[in-house]
């Protein structure tokens, strides 16, 4: 009986002290049933620091409209009729004469900001991550003790680092010089576009002639840090644009890479290939129906069938055409511009009739979806980088079939002089209808890429076929390396030229500058080789 006795005491005990834990003193609770918004927007800095169980109730309450008070100030949190007192820790029914805390705008945007400031002690480390992530561009003054406890206590070195920067920009708004000094000197290792304005802020004069920043000592700190920081600013957007005209390049060079071949071999002006693009990528969605269907669980494994199918669809149709209809206008090239352009309409509006007019959603699957930041803040998403590797390995199988294949042996033998492989036993219409064929299907592959950077419909095509003709040309008929180079140096031309001149204007000097490079150099960046080119 006495152990018993001393077990119960003991549990009591430990009730009594995760009350007294998890209770908040009233002189905290009460400035939130005042009338004073600053008074009330300190009280949840201060309850936020607790970084308990009661303040978080006490500031979802706030946020959902469910923190009352009485007519003494006693705060209480009603929910399902039942009123729970913060300050005790106790539940009883609602007492007579309470009324609801009323939130303002400005008040709601502090509680919203305590607790994303609550999220930087949470025992989830994902969690902890994206809060540390997301206040470096928003942490204010009132969060800087909550950001300074959690900062106490993380140990994670990924996430420690983020808390010090974040405590940084939050004392930028300290009324003691000293502090505010010592954030700008931490925030010189910032890469926060965000922070350019704070500082910017620091240095400009008042309507009398004076600084906003009395202190000489802080502005020139600040000086010195947005030079930093506008030249960390300056290598991140380099380096971001130079990745994403390698993105932008690679698609142009899986659009292309099809058209290049057949081209230079038949001299056909393929306005359909546009959509034998759009082929490959609709011949995606239908590999990700049926696996969303029939092999749920195997979802992420769909992009591995849509590769062949792809291929051999687009292959497929592509035979189909050059057997029917292009075989009949070999040499007339005004004429296989009209009639592919009818056909790239007939294939639009059987896609329509099928499908429907509007997008369809391919989703990347898991191990494509995301990126990875570098340099700070530039994030590198893994299905651009993954296309971008795609598109090198096709290229590589091209020029493997190009040159270490009979087929390829035959291709260049027509590509290079027509009559003489034809006197020497060589099938050029089977040539004709198997090149036709791979530049066919190769286009595509360049639709299931497509596929994994947007939506796609009936119309993708039509906003790629002037571009993949621009590559041809600049790169010279039927020249593979052309080909590689044309696109990846449009890419990136055309990356470069958007942030200043607009994507409208970018498109047009590329074009100028595509019209007067062919005046100086009509065979491209190479030339064609053999006696049919002379």
């Amino acid at each position: 009986m006495r152990l018993i006795k001393n077990l119960l005491v003991a549990a009591w005990l430990c009730t009594q002290a995760y009350a007294a834990y998890a209770a908040i003193d009233a002189a905290l609770l009460k400035p939130l049933a005042g009338d004073d918004p600053d008074a009330r927007i300190e009280a949840i800095g201060k309850i936020a620091v607790l970084a308990n169980e009661d303040a978080l109730k006490v500031l979802n309450a706030l946020k959902n409209d469910t923190l009352y008070a009485n007519p003494s100030g006693e705060i209480f949190i009603v929910e399902n009729d039942q009123a729970y007192n913060p300050e005790t820790g106790k539940t009883g029914a609602v007492p007579q004469g309470i009324d609801g805390i009323s939130v303002n705008n400005r008040l709601r945007g502090a509680v919203d900001d305590a607790l994303a400031g609550l999220k930087l002690i949470s025992p989830d480390r994902a969690e902890r991550l994206a809060a540390a992530t997301e206040l470096q561009k928003s942490a204010n003054a009132a969060q800087a003790p909550l950001i300074n406890k959690a900062l106490e206590k993380e140990t994670d070195p990924e996430i420690k680092p983020l808390l010090q920067l974040a405590a940084a920009t939050a004392n930028l708004e300290s009324t003691d010089p000293a502090v505010r000094k010592a954030a700008i000197k931490a925030l010189a290792g910032s890469s926060n576009a965000n922070l350019k304005p704070v500082l910017q802020k620091l240095l400009e004069k008042k309507s009398d002639g004076t600084y906003a920043e009395p202190d000489e000592g802080i502005r020139a700190e600040a000086e010195r840090t947005l030079s930093a920081l506008n030249g960390r600013l300056a290598r991140t957007e380099f380096v971001g644009n130079l990745f994403y005209g390698i993105s932008l390049g690679s698609v142009l060079l899986l659009a292309a890479l099809g058209l290049a071949i057949t081209f230079g071999l038949m001299g056909i002006i393929n306005m359909a290939h546009g959509e034998l693009l759009m082929i490959g990528a609709y011949t995606t969605y239908v590999c990700q129906f049926a696996f969303r269907k029939f092999f749920p669980e195997a979802i992420d494994a769909y992009l591995l069938v849509a590769l062949p199918a792809a291929f051999i669809v687009a292959a497929a149709v592509g035979i189909a055409l050059e057997r029917t209809v292009i075989r009949w206008l070999y040499g007339r090239p005004l004429e296989t511009l009209l009639a592919t352009w009818g056909i790239s309409l007939m294939l639009m509006q059987s896609v329509r009739t099928l499908f429907g007019a509007q997008n369809v959603e391919v989703a990347n699957p898991s191990w494509m979806s995301g990126g990875t930041t570098v340099m700070g803040s530039l994030v590198l998403s893994y299905n651009r980088i993954v296309i971008i590797f795609f598109a090198f390995a096709v290229v590589a199988a091209v020029w493997l079939i190009l040159n270490k294949t009979r087929l390829g042996l035959f291709v260049r033998a027509v590509t290079q002089n027509r009559r003489m492989a034809d006197c020497v036993g060589v099938s050029t219409s089977k040539v004709d209808m198997m090149t036709f064929g791979l530049g066919s299907g190769i286009a595509g592959l360049g639709g299931v890429a497509l596929s994994q950077l947007g939506n796609v419909g009936p119309d993708l095509g039509q906003s790629y076929i002037i571009d993949s003709f621009m590559v041809v040309v600049l790169g010279g008929v039927g020249q593979l390396a052309g080909t590689v180079i044309a696109a990846l140096g449009l890419g990136e031309i055309n990356k470069f030229l958007e942030p200043m001149a607009g994507a409208v204007i970018a498109k047009i000097m590329i074009l100028v500058f595509i019209i007067i490079f062919i005046q100086k150099r009509p065979q491209g960046l190479f030339a064609m080789k053999g006696r049919s080119a002379e």
